[in-house]
């Protein structure tokens, strides 16, 4: 199957993505528009942090990499065909899709381990892919249980996980991705837009993604009144049973513990250093001048997925990646066409 037979196949399920997301369905999709809906509702059911919404968010983000123009950003010829092992995570909806893209662009046969939390989309939209294109059949695999047969392994998790990652495949070429989180930078003179904006960034997916932002730097003098005033909106994500129960656990705790901490009902405001903050928290760091942000933001780079703010990524777009935003600043492309 060459390049062009690849892409063309992927475009396709670019444009049906598009068409179930308008409910535009051509005369013979009816049934696939429906089964779709049908997996929607299994996906949230089984993960209850995978709300119909939070579903097509991602969608939409597969949709924007399935055309020519994007694709052809990455897609090049390789006549060397490896086959690469994908360990997916599981934390928001088809969070895997890009590296499985990755691999099937470069010609490579993915061999994908799904997560338990994330285990019916996949399948689906790959299964629209084989019908496009039945020369697919014979290059998608999905592992179940301990799989040895590949050449190369793509892995991601948590910091615990990759340990054993590495353990396990570390004697073969492999991408092994840690936690990562993203930071907001306030100078004080963000407006409500702005800021109206951030909240996207902050409760996208429930905060739960590594570009989800769970910290802000703020300037010393730094008045969170505009901030809570401007994210209001965002308040149904406290509907979500799961994210209620994360934001009462965690709010008993600092109360218990006297912690300080600001409160608007729906996300707790708390000073930490530490970058990761549970869900229903958003951490913040003081700093002095610009440059001591930077400094920080510059020792914890290892950490950090995405900067958000006016001199870095625009306030609202963290969660919308380009294909050729690659997790961990790692380009998982250059690293398949090495193999």
């Amino acid at each position: 199957m060459n390049l062009k037979e690849r892409t063309n196949a992927l475009i396709k399920v670019g444009n049906f993505i598009n068409r179930f997301l308008q409910n535009s369905p051509k005369s013979d999709e009816n049934q696939l528009h429906i089964g779709l809906s049908q997996l929607i509702n299994t996906a949230y059911l089984q993960n209850n942090w995978f709300t119909d919404v939070n579903i097509k968010q991602s969608l939409n983000g597969i949709a924007s990499f399935l055309n020519e123009d994007t694709l052809h950003l990455i897609a090049q010829e390789n006549l060397n065909s490896k086959k690469v092992l994908i360990m997916c995570a599981g934390n928001i909806p088809m969070v895997a899709f890009h590296d499985i893209l990755c691999v099937l662009v470069s010609n490579h046969m993915p061999i994908i381990k799904l997560s338990s939390d994330d285990n019916v989309l996949i399948p689906f939209i790959l299964k629209l892919l084989c019908h496009y294109e039945p020369k697919f059949e014979n290059k998608i695999y999905f592992a179940e249980g301990i799989t040895k047969n590949f050449d190369a392994v793509i892995a991601t998790g948590s910091n615990n996980s990759a340990m054993y990652f590495e353990k396990y495949f570390g004697k073969h070429p492999n991408i092994i991705r840690k936690n990562r989180t993203s930071i907001a930078v306030l100078n004080g003179n963000e407006s409500s837009i702005d800021l109206q904006n951030l909240g996207k960034d902050i409760f996208t997916y429930f905060g739960l993604g590594c570009r989800n932002v769970t910290q802000l730097l703020v300037p010393n003098n730094y008045d969170f009144k505009l901030f809570f005033e401007s994210i209001i909106g965002y308040n149904e994500v406290v509907n979500n049973k799961k994210y209620a129960n994360n934001y009462d656990y965690h709010k008993a705790i600092y109360l218990l513990e006297n912690h300080k901490f600001l409160d608007n009902n729906f996300l707790m405001v708390k000073e930490n250093d530490i970058m990761f903050a549970p869900v229903g928290t958003i951490h913040f760091k003081k700093y002095n001048s610009i440059q001591d942000a930077e400094t920080y933001l510059k020792a914890n780079q290892k950490n950090i997925q995405c900067i958000v703010g006016n001199k870095y990524i625009e306030f609202g777009q963290s969660q919308k990646p380009k294909i050729t935003d690659y997790a961990d600043n790692v380009n998982t492309m250059e690293f398949l066409l090495s193999l």
